[in-house]
């Protein structure tokens, strides 16, 4: 499962965009996903490679879990998922 395109693939669900239209430079504020959107994005990620995400709800810019970009999701996901493989 290539980790990044299932990625864009979940969020671009969440934006209901198509895929091609999400950029690693994107940030969910630019494709239109609100703070319940994050968090439906949030699980739909953790559900789709068995992790936890280390994100808080109430408090996303307290998290120690990088928001700021497609990029930096993706990244985040990709470190969550080679963790619990090793």
């Amino acid at each position: 499962m290539d980790i990044k395109n299932k990625v864009i693939e979940i969020i671009a669900d969440q934006a209901m965009i198509d895929a091609s239209d999400v950029s690693m430079e994107s940030t969910l504020e630019d494709l239109g996903i609100d703070s319940l959107g994050l968090v439906e994005s949030i699980f739909a990620i953790e559900e789709a490679f068995d992790i936890q995400v280390p994100f808080n709800a109430n408090e996303p810019t307290e998290s120690d879990f990088d928001i700021s970009s497609v990029a930096a999701i993706v990244g985040g996901i990709e470190k969550l998922v080679a963790e619990q493989t090793a």
